[in-house]
């Protein structure tokens, strides 16, 4: 099989180089379009269920909230695991379902059972609502709402937070790649009637009353039509209120006689704010901003391309004095990660070329091997794309040129042999001819592929344990393994066609009968190394035990390296936490952030910003 696939290589080369320049195409097609992030994603397939119910203790919204949605969840198909949390006025329900499951069946099934849930749950208390479908990597754009200078004085924190949630906000959403947009910081505006109980009292008029009047009032009607000669005429009662002033004069009793009492005659209305359950802190100052959080599994450099482009147009829109800073963008940290690579990857093949040339002793031959590495990087990262793995600093760091390019070694290094060979034997033969270069390439290759296949299939072999891994090992390190086995498969095929074909055709005919760089330093290593060898089968008790202590040495200081999980990442942003007394208001922490936050812009110039989010947005 091997022998007939390298011979029908180089008796039809045409045919090969195409399938390569096919594979560069294909590659190169591949790298545009590959999702390229920092690290893999290794969230769980889940489905969060939130409910908010400010009228509730933790106790109640366990009974009435939390219970009854996980009683009609459970029978959800492929659940692994259910959890919740009770807390005062809120109720989080996870439901983590296989990986292999897609994410929205999942969604639709449990909001099938949601319909079950809300049914028993007492009326106006909480409205269940699925989380967006995102992940804890989600997060990869921030920003702040920000006032320019000359205009402090005309926007307060409410008014910013209206601008975010009405402006910015609604049209970030439907971004390609947007799962939702969060914001945080400042005061949500609202419409507040604060009613004065000595005139609710002097006119025997109820709270209730109240209430029932401003929903009778608040609302739009409908009806038919009239015709008049050609034209057709809507009606509608408009009686949704749009100022203060339409609040003001809802009429809440009268008729029949009495002087209609009116909303302004009972309370005050003015513009308030919403009860608050966190703040968003900016160095010193509280600020107004939002997060970006991105649909799972969407490309990240891709997601915040169109962020940015829909910022660029949000800035058209924005009241005069108003403008978007962005503190925290994912491409940073992908730029940082993939930097990295890209440069270790360039140095070590680099490094493998120079060491190829060196040992070869023929430029042509090393180079020969060297396109092996831009080849088999390009098959590596076509198959990524197609089984849908991101470039990141797991699935590409691991990559070793000198597993990659093993195979071409042998091969070009038997040819070149056998064609010193051949010419030390035959002083005078003149430079060999097409098909001369043909027969002793196909025989050379013949000779050394089978032992080249069979090295590079055990690497392949070593990887397997890597691709059984499950949970967060196998979504951390699996496509470490995959992207290794794609690139060793790629050199495998190129090391049966690829390579012969270009060796008939590039290597020197002329070969030099002389001795090479790479001959002399064999030379060397085998007289350095031929005293050790002989002592080493003169003495095989005192090296067994030599190897025993040694093994047994580096087993200790391996026990006590220490480890991670994941490489490192120097991003440069840093994360730290204020914790306050149980029970602390939210105004002495948000003044306790603020002097934290002080401390640390003083003492290092080199914080660009302090950002703290207390509580919810």
């Amino acid at each position: 099989m091997i022998d007939r696939i390298i011979t029908f290589s180089i008796h039809n080369k045409l045919l090969v180089a195409l399938f390569v320049l096919a594979l560069i195409g294909w590659g190169i097609w591949s790298i545009i379009r590959l999702p390229v992030d920092a690290v893999p994603d290794i969230t769980n397939n889940q489905v969060q269920i939130i409910s908010v119910a400010p009228t509730l203790a933790t106790q109640e919204v366990e009974q009435y909230i939390t219970a009854p949605i996980e009683v009609a969840v459970a029978t959800v198909p492929d659940v692994v695991e259910l959890r919740s949390i009770s807390r005062l006025g809120l109720s989080v329900v996870t439901i983590v379902v296989k990986d292999d499951v897609d994410v929205f069946r999942a969604r639709q099934q449990i909001s099938e059972r949601l319909k079950e849930a809300e049914s028993q749950i007492p009326e106006g208390v909480a409205r269940p609502e699925m989380a967006p479908v995102s992940t804890g990597l989600g997060e990869i754009y921030q920003y702040l709402v920000k006032v320019k200078k000359g205009y402090e004085g005309k926007y307060s924190l409410t008014e910013l937070r209206t601008i975010q949630d009405w402006i910015v906000r609604r049209e970030l959403l439907g971004t390609p790649g947007v799962a939702e947009v969060n914001s945080y910081g400042g005061f949500v505006k609202e419409y507040e009637v604060a009613v004065n109980p000595e005139r609710l009292k002097s006119m025997k008029i109820s709270v209730p009353e109240i209430f029932t009047a401003l929903q009778n009032n608040n609302e739009n009607t409908g009806s038919a039509y009239i015709e008049r000669d050609r034209n057709s005429y809507f009606i509608r009662g408009v009686g949704l209120v749009g100022t203060l002033e339409d609040i003001g004069k809802i009429v809440v009793r009268g008729g029949q006689g009495l002087q209609p009492v009116l909303i302004r005659d009972l309370a005050d209305v003015r513009f308030g704010r919403a009860i608050r359950y966190g703040a968003f802190i900016c160095d010193t100052s509280e600020a107004v901003g939002g997060v970006v959080m991105m649909l799972k599994g969407s490309n990240a450099t891709e997601v915040v391309a169109n962020v940015k482009k829909r910022m660029a147009t949000i800035a058209t829109s924005l009241p005069e004095g108003v403008y978007i800073e962005p503190y925290l963008d994912r491409t940073d940290l992908v730029s940082r990660a993939i930097g990295t690579v890209t440069k270790n990857l360039v140095e070590g093949g680099l490094i493998v070329v120079l060491v190829l040339v060196l040992m070869l002793g023929s430029l042509r031959a090393g180079l020969v091997v060297a396109s092996v590495i831009p080849l088999s990087m390009l098959f590596a990262i076509s198959l990524m794309k197609l089984f849908g793995i991101s470039g990141n600093l797991m699935s590409l760091g691991a990559i070793d040129f000198g597993l990659i390019v093993d195979g071409a070694v042998i091969i070009v290094e038997n040819v070149v042999h056998r064609l010193s060979r051949v010419k030390s034997q035959n002083p005078g033969m003149p430079a060999l001819h097409g098909s001369q270069m043909d027969l002793h390439v196909l025989e050379s290759s013949k000779n050394m592929m089978s032992s080249a296949t069979f090295g590079q299939v055990i690497i392949l072999v070593v990887y397997l344990p890597i691709l059984s891994l499950v949970g967060i090992e196998g979504k951390m390190f699996r496509p470490m393994a995959q992207t290794v086995g794609f690139a060793i498969l790629g050199a495998l095929i190129l090391s049966l066609t690829y390579v012969p074909m270009i060796s008939a055709l590039v290597l020197n005919r002329k070969q030099e009968t002389g001795l090479r760089m790479a001959d002399r330093m064999m030379g060397f290593l085998h007289r350095a190394f031929d005293p050790v060898f002989r002592y080493s089968l003169g003495h095989k008790l005192q090296v067994l035990a030599i190897t025993f202590l040694l093994s047994m040495a580096a087993l200790a200081l391996f026990l006590n390296l220490g480890g991670e999980f994941i490489p490192t990442l120097e991003e440069g942003d840093l994360a730290s936490g204020i914790m306050t007394l149980q029970g602390g208001s939210l105004t002495n922490t948000v003044e306790t952030v603020k002097k934290a936050n002080k401390i640390l812009k003083e003492n290092f110039p080199e914080v660009k910003y302090a950002i703290c989010k207390v509580g919810a947005g």
